[in-house]
């Protein structure tokens, strides 16, 4: 037994103790997490066909807009602990400490425990890792599971396992029902890395990856298949999808309208989405300050585009546009849609170009190591080098190498050029910028302890000045200090590593102090969605988080009217849904509040096709739906024009309600309220922190001032002001902080009252269907 401790990595233990903590504290915060797919897990907890579908309702009419394999593992958890907050969570969060253990594993054999316990380490304190591995969407899932394929394909390598080849690439094909094409972004490294590294002929390597890619074809399209070949009549609408097919969720809304920009319509915010953050409910969107209104995120005292306070703007839009049209999810083409503001920090992605990456934008969630995984590649890679072979023949972690910087490159360079994605899909930069980074210090350690390749000492030295300029950019809105400490410790250590000291122990001591410096900033970064007990469903952080409550990343998290749900289930009869309604958003909230089916004929986005007019119809005449609720985004089209025409309007009052135009700034209980589309002219786009970048964009029009009331905004078209405040939310000087905790099980406001909001509260009309 003691020999078995000696054996233990102490330092390991201890950054797997780190990482449970960051990514597990506070996670009974959660309230409802990402709310579109908490309903989801209480649907699927219900029956068999819901959870093999990823069904939205428990009566599998339409599902959710991605594969089922990450919500299996969180319905598996809510079936043994029941659906809570934290219940749907903690997949999620097991899988991101299971990502750091794998990073270890993958290094250390090749490149030291040095190296692994550091690529462990900045993989821990990556702040998007700590956000996502928090919340109940797919991507901690998504790279647990691609980090696996890797490890796997490592031993295939060196054990010459057949076998492995095959399970690896398979995994990836898992991978894909994850989370869709973004899973084959691995591939390129997967298949360049096994051809120069396994000790096979070639004719069997070709066999070997033909075998792997039937694997992967097995494997990915087994479930997409299945549901596709079932009759449309006995199956529900896939969600998002322009043709009821999974494939064309795949290859469409989830695969080339990533890279060329959404066409499926969705307003100017998504319906669905809501945060928790601490029982912080009815604040400010993040990036707003609770107390002073304060503009979006991006931040603390006003970032790129706001006039901070004492300081002077430098007219830079985020992303780094200048003027005073935001980028969008176009990225940087301005103008329509979501794109152009209406979308707030959930699309605030900053410029499309070679340098997005490093934009504030961006960059705030990822890439504070990333000049040093550059430079530590370079590095290690001249290191690595067999002087004896020729230049194109390679060593065995000069092949690691090209495994890393093979992931690398094709992510960075998609998400430098897509227009449509959330920032907190760059955890999928996490792991190559970790691994990168710690391989290339422990490299220069090497380097220096051995007395050979001085060189090594200028490309360490170029990597800290680098990062220490990205990571004062990053810092410098928020603390100014910081940045100047950060510039100013790094300098100086470059140069005396570089130019003075000579002895090991003195180059050993300033380079920890040089790497203690660089991960201040990250390492308090990744720490505020843990401080805030953020479980947001636009995850982000940084310090916003702290001033602001919290992120609903521009997305409501609506609460259920606990009168409606009285009033519906007394009149319903033998229905077999609760009511019918148009988008997620406001259905969200009564299937996890009842368990109950709510008929969502618009999907996700209120724009999907899922059922016709005269199918409606019939479903009414057979009594299977009879109350049809009008909010949300989508107030018109065939379905409800048919409604307001032929059904009959419930009084407000009867059922707690109040006129959806009197009610559109009002305070939910769960989170903070944004306005709906059709007002999205007139308000401050919700932010949130993209790690010192400005996560809001300032629609035309509007000042980014945030202290007062921008001049230049109109009130929206049909819209009053709400009774309970002055001003909209997005407006208001000051926000209503609520007396009690965000969470599933509450629906009322901290009067007492069922939540009100745009969608999912008060604010909408409810028909009785004759």
């Amino acid at each position: 037994m003691r020999k078995f401790v000696k054996r233990w990595d102490w330092w390991l233990v201890a950054i797997l103790v780190l990482a449970a903590g960051l990514y597990g504290w506070n996670i009974w915060e959660a309230g409802q997490a990402n709310d579109f797919y908490t309903a989801a897990i209480v649907s699927m907890t219900k029956s068999w066909k819901a959870f093999w579908y990823a069904s939205f309702d428990p009566a599998s009419f339409i599902t959710v807009d991605k594969p089922p394999v990450a919500l299996w593992f969180m319905a598996i958890s809510a079936k043994i602990f029941g659906v809570h907050g934290w219940s749907v969570v903690l997949p999620s969060v097991l899988f991101g400490i299971g990502s750091v253990g794998l990073i270890y594993a993958m290094v250390k054999p090749y490149f030291g425990r040095l190296a692994g316990n550091l690529a462990a380490l900045f993989m821990t304190i990556t702040p998007i890792v700590v956000a996502d591995s928090r919340t109940n969407n797919m991507d901690a899932t998504l790279v647990f599971f691609l980090l696996l394929a890797g490890f796997l394909l490592q031993h295939a390598v060196a054990k010459r396992k057949t076998w492995l080849v095959i399970v690896s690439f398979a995994l990836i094909g898992v991978a894909f029902n994850v989370k869709m094409l973004q899973a084959f972004m691995l591939l390129p490294a997967m298949y360049f890395f096994y051809w120069i590294a396994s000790t096979v002929g070639w004719k069997k390597k070709i066999v070997h990856l033909a075998m792997a890619t039937i694997a992967l074809a097995v494997f990915t399209l087994a479930w997409p298949v299945a549901v596709d070949s079932t009759n449309k009549s006995s199956r529900p609408y896939i969600g998002s999808s322009s043709t009821n097919s999974v494939l064309n969720l795949a290859f469409g809304y989830n695969g080339s309208q990533r890279l060329l920009g959404q066409s499926t319509g969705t307003g100017s915010r998504f319906p669905g989405m809501g945060s928790s953050s601490k029982g912080k409910s009815g604040q400010a969107p993040t990036g707003t300050k609770g107390k002073t209104g304060t503009p979006p995120s991006g931040s603390k005292n006003g970032a790129k585009g706001v006039v901070p306070t004492g300081k002077k703007s430098n007219g830079q839009i985020p992303g780094g546009s200048k003027g005073g049209t935001p980028t969008g999810m176009t990225g940087g083409k301005q103008g329509t849609g979501a794109g152009a503001g209406g979308g707030g920090g959930a699309f605030n992605i900053g410029t499309a170009g070679p340098f997005r990456l490093l934009q504030q934008a961006l960059g705030g969630q990822v890439s504070w190591f990333f000049p040093l995984a550059l430079t530590g590649l370079v590095g290690a890679y001249f290191y690595e080098a067999d002087r004896k072979k020729r230049w194109w023949q390679t060593t065995r972690n000069q092949q690691q190498l090209w495994y890393w910087a093979g992931w690398l490159v094709p992510v960075a360079g998609f998400f430098s050029i897509a227009s449509f994605f959330h920032p907190y899909y760059m955890i999928m930069l996490a792991p190559p910028l970790a691994v990168l980074g710690g391989i290339g210090i422990a490299t220069f350690v090497k380097s220096v302890k051995e007395g050979r390749q001085p060189w090594q000492r200028y490309i360490f030295a170029i990597g800290l000045l680098a990062t220490a300029a990205l990571q004062a950019w990053y810092v410098y809105s928020y603390y100014p200090w910081l940045s100047w400490l950060i510039a100013g410790g790094s300098a100086i250590t470059a140069a005396l590593i570089a130019f003075v000291f000579t002895s090991w122990r003195k180059v050993a001591v300033t380079s920890t102090f040089a790497i203690t410096l660089l991960s201040l900033a990250p390492g308090f970064w990744s720490l505020t969605p843990t401080i805030a007990g953020e479980s947001a469903a636009i995850p982000t952080a940084g310090p916003d988080l702290l001033t602001s409550g919290g992120n609903s990343g521009g997305m409501g998290n609506e609460s259920a009217n606990t009168k409606l749900i009285k009033y519906l289930e007394k009149h319903n009869g033998n229905a077999k849904y609760l009511f019918a309604t148009m988008d997620s958003g406001t259905a969200a909230p009564y299937i996890i509040k009842t368990g109950k089916s709510v008929m969502t004929i618009g999907g996700f986005n209120g724009t999907d096709n899922a059922i016709s007019l005269a199918k409606f119809k019939q479903l009414v005449k057979a009594g299977q739906v009879k109350y049809f609720y009008v909010a949300g985004k989508s107030t018109s089209g065939s379905i409800v024009n048919w409604v307001k025409k032929h059904g009959t309007k419930i009084s407000a009052k009867t059922y707690g309600g109040t006129s959806a135009s009197s009610m559109m700034g009002a305070t939910s209980t769960s989170e903070s309220k944004t306005i709906s589309s059709a007002s999205k002219k007139a308000t401050k786009p919700t932010g949130s922190t993209q790690g010192g970048q400005p996560g809001g964009q300032m629609p035309s029009g509007s000042k980014p001032s945030g202290m007062k009331k921008p001049s230049g905004t109109k009130k929206p078209s049909g819209v009053q002001k709400p009774s309970a405040t002055k001003k909209t939310s997005s407006t208001s000087k000051k926000m209503t902080k609520p007396s009690q905790k965000p969470s599933s099980k509450t629906g009322s406001n901290k009067q007492g009252q069922p939540g009100a909001g745009g969608m999912g509260g008060n604010g909408g009309t409810l028909y009785k269907l004759n």
